[in-house]
């Protein structure tokens, strides 16, 4: 599993959305068991304790369901891993947008843009 940890925001929110990218794309399938924290921290390189903060934020989202005697397990309820993953794909237009806007361009050539590149890799 690879990591990108960089400098400008704190460790422990960085893996959060990593390992929630990985629930929203399946490569953790809902109703199945989460690595354990230390098994995340050392692949990571991180702390535990970061570790544990993190997924302990997955549960409070709802991504994760924690269990005393199982672990943590990605949750099964569908509409709460379809609503994050509206919620980081709107997040990824307004970054688009925002980046756009800053080379002076519009919301209409965003769609042109858009289009112009599904094209090329259509």
């Amino acid at each position: 599993m690879d990591w990108k940890l960089t400098g400008d925001r704190p460790i422990w929110q960085q893996l959060t959305e990593q390992v929630a990218l990985r629930i929203l794309t399946g490569e953790y399938p809902p109703g199945s068991r989460l690595p354990a924290v230390r098994e995340l921290a050392a692949q990571a390189g991180v702390n535990p304790n970061t570790m544990q903060r993190a997924m302990a934020q997955l549960e409070q989202d709802g991504l994760a369901v924690g269990s005393r005697t199982a672990g943590r397990t990605v949750t099964v309820d569908g509409a709460v891993i379809a609503a994050a993953r509206e919620q980081r794909a709107q997040e990824a237009a307004r970054q688009y947008l925002d980046a756009l806007a800053a080379l002076g361009y519009g919301p209409e050539d965003a769609g042109r843009l858009i289009e112009e590149e599904a094209e090329r890799h259509g």
